[in-house]
């Protein structure tokens, strides 16, 4: 995806990202819910508030500093993700996976 201009509010739901460099991206307001983000790149402060990463994959993503106020995060998988100093405020976490395994009620 490095290049590619994801416009806010898009559709990518169950869209296969594994390893992309969405870096510095503005996904806010965007369908994720499904998708493989697993081993990407979305450092700098990517903008995914109010994004839908219901039951997204992102194991191993790095997200540090990422922007997810508001976010529906409800069954994802962020097992081994970096979410250093990422926003989490009024996100849903409910039956998500942390980075160290466990589940978020």
């Amino acid at each position: 995806m490095n290049g590619y201009k994801i416009e806010p509010g898009a559709n990518l739901s169950d869209a296969y990202l594994a390893g992309a460099k969405l870096s510095g991206a503005n996904l806010r307001r965007a369908n994720l819910s499904g998708a493989d983000l697993s081993a990407a790149n979305l450092s700098r402060g990517p903008d995914l508030s109010a994004t839908n990463l219901r039951d997204a994959y992102l194991r191993g993503a790095y997200l540090r500093g990422a922007n997810l106020t508001d976010a529906d995060l409800s069954g994802a998988n962020f097992l081994g993700a970096s979410l250093k100093g990422a926003n989490l405020k009024g996100a849903n976490l409910s039956g998500a996976t942390m980075p160290d395994g466990r589940i978020h009620n």
